[in-house]
C-alpha cells in the first residue's frame, strides 16, 4: 500500500477541474473518467521519479510508491462536482485504488446520489451559521442548510463516514456544542479532529501561527467533544441520540486524534467471546476487566472485492463492517508510539528536537528532551519565566489584529515549541544528506525504470 501515491493523484484530479472549470465550463462535461485516471497515474509516476535521491527516501518505498493504491480527492476545489464523479472513482476501484472523497457538504444532491467510497469526509469547519460564513466564506446564501442537509443524508450511506473538523485556536475553538449538535446530526462513523497548518501569511487568510494548536490543545478538545456527545446519548427525551463515541486513535506528528464509534469500530475480547455492531451504553462504559480492540482499519482487498461486486449488480449493498481490520497497538490513543510506526525511523531535520517533553497543568516543563527529569533550580527559573509573562498576558487572550486577524496569546504555550540541537541525530542526518552529491541524486532519479 503507497501512502505515497495520495497526494500527487489528488493534486492532479481535482486541482485541474478547478482551473479548468473557471476558464472552460464544459471541461466536465467533456472530459472523460478513465483519461482522468489515466493521466493522473501517469503524473503521479513522474514525479515519484524525481523523487530518488532525496534524503530521508528510502528506496524500497520509492520502487513502492510507483504502485498507486490509494487516492484522496480533495484538497483544491470541490471533486464531488464532477457530474461524472462516480464513474470516476469506480475507475479508481477497477485498478484497486482506494477512494477518500472530502467534500464541503455544499451539495447533498450529490452526495445522496454517490457510490459507496472506500471512506467518504464531510469538511464541518463551523458549529454556528455566523462561524461558517466567516472561516468559510461560502458561495451560496444557504450554505448552513446545505450542510446539515448533507450530514442527514451521510448518515444514510453504508460505507464509512467522517465528520472531519479543523480545529483554528480564537475562531472556533471553544464551540463544543454546535460541533457536538452537527456530528450528532450526521451520526458518522467517525469524527476527525486536527489543528489547523498555518501556511504562511497571503491575501486569501487572515490567519497567523498563534491559531494553530499543539497536539494536546487537540486532544483536549477532543475530549470535550466527546463528553458533549456523550451527554446528547444519554440525555433524557432526546428523539434522536447520537451513538456512543470513544478516542481510538492519534497521530502526534499530524497534531490529529480521532474518535470513533463503539459500536462499529469497538471489539470486546471477553474470554472467547467477541462482540461487533452492539448497542453500546453506560454499563459499557463501566464495564470492568474487558480488553477492548479498535477496528478501525481498513481491509482494502475486501473492500475491492465488495465493490467489484457493487460494480456488477448495483443492488448489491455492503456496509461498515463487510471490511474493518484491526488497529495496530502503536496506532491506538494512550500508547507512548503516539501514532508512529515503530518499524520506521523519524527524520528530524538538522538534528532538530523538541528542547522539553513533558509540562505540568500550567505548562511549566517538568522533563528535558531525553526525558530526564528538570532540577528544582531549573524548574524554579521558568516558574519566575512564566509569572512574568502571566503579568504582561492575559490566559488565552484574543487580540484582534488588521484585517481581521485574531493573535492568541496563552501563557501556557510559552515552553512549547522551542527546539534545541541534538548533535548525535544531526551527525546522523548530516551522514545521510551527503550520502550522494547533487549529480548523483539526480542520474539516480533517472536511471530507475
Amino acid at each position: 500500500m503507497c501512502q505515497l501515491g495520495l497526494v500527487p493523484v489528488s493534486q492532479f484530479t481535482v486541482k485541474s477541474f478547478s482551473e479548468q472549470l473557471l476558464t472552460n465550463p464544459t471541461f466536465y462535461t467533456r472530459t472523460q473518467p478513465d483519461f482522468i485516471v489515466r493521466e493522473a497515474i501517469k503524473t503521479h509516476v513522474g514525479m515519484i521519479k524525481e523523487a530518488r535521491g532525496i534524503p530521508g527516501v528510502l528506496e524500497d518505498r520509492w520502487k513502492a510508491a510507483h504502485t498507486v493504491r490509494h487516492c484522496a480527492l480533495s484538497l483544491v476545489g470541490e471533486p464531488i462536482m464532477y457530474p461524472r464523479i462516480n464513474e470516476l472513482l469506480m475507475g479508481l476501484h477497477r485498478k484497486r485504488i482506494s477512494t477518500y472523497l472530502v467534500t464541503n457538504g455544499q451539495h447533498p444532491d450529490a452526495i445522496e446520489s454517490l457510490v459507496p467510497v472506500t471512506q467518504l469526509y464531510v469538511s464541518v469547519d463551523a458549529p454556528t451559521p455566523a462561524s461558517l460564513e466567516a472561516i468559510d466564506r461560502p458561495l451560496f446564501k444557504d450554505a448552513w442548510e446545505r450542510l446539515k442537509r448533507s450530514l442527514a443524508l451521510v448518515r444514510k450511506k453504508g460505507q464509512r463516514t467522517v465528520a472531519r473538523l479543523t480545529i483554528v485556536k480564537g475562531w472556533n475553538s471553544d464551540e463544543i456544542e454546535g460541533y457536538a449538535n452537527l456530528v450528532a446530526l450526521g451520526q458518522v462513523s467517525f469524527v476527525e479532529l486536527k489543528g489547523v497548518t498555518f501556511c504562511g501569511t497571503s491575501d486569501a487568510s487572515n490567519l497567523n501561527m498563534s491559531n494553530s494548536p499543539f497536539h494536546h490543545e487537540v486532544l483536549e478538545f477532543t475530549e470535550k467533544l466527546r463528553l458533549k456527545l456523550k451527554e446528547l446519548t444519554f440525555r433524557e427525551g432526546n428523539p434522536d441520540p447520537p451513538p456512543l463515541y470513544g478516542i481510538a486513535c492519534e497521530h502526534k506528528h499530524s497534531c490529529s486524534v480521532l474518535l470513533a464509534r463503539y459500536d462499529q469500530f469497538c471489539a470486546d475480547y471477553n474470554g472467547e467471546d467477541e462482540v461487533v455492531g452492539e448497542v453500546y451504553d453506560e454499563d459499557f462504559l463501566n464495564r470492568e476487566k474487558v480488553v477492548r480492540k479498535w477496528r478501525t482499519w481498513i481491509d482494502y482487498d475486501k473492500f475491492t472485492e465488495l465493490s467489484d461486486k457493487f460494480a456488477a449488480d448495483n443492488t448489491f449493498s455492503f456496509g461498515t463492517l463487510d471490511y474493518l481490520e484491526d488497529t495496530p497497538d502503536w496506532a491506538t490513543f494512550g500508547n507512548n508510539a503516539e501514532g508512529f510506526d515503530p518499524t520506521d525511523a523519524r527524520f528530524f531535520k538538522k538534528g532538530k528536537v523538541p528542547k522539553y517533553q513533558k509540562f505540568d497543568d500550567a505548562g511549566i516543563p517538568t522533563h528535558d528532551y531525553k526525558g530526564v527529569k528538570l532540577t528544582p533550580s531549573v524548574r524554579k527559573g521558568l516558574e519566575e519565566e512564566m509569572a512574568a509573562y502571566v503579568a504582561k498576558h492575559a490566559g488565552g487572550e484574543i487580540i484582534q489584529g488588521k484585517g481581521g486577524e485574531r493573535k492568541v496569546k496563552d501563557p501556557k504555550l510559552l515552553f512549547r515549541g522551542i527546539s534545541v540541537v541534538d548533535k548525535e541525530i544531526k551527525e546522523k542526518n548530516d551522514k545521510v544528506n551527503n550520502v550522494m552529491s547533487e549529480e548523483e541524486k539526480m542520474k539516480a532519479a533517472r536511471s530507475w525504470e
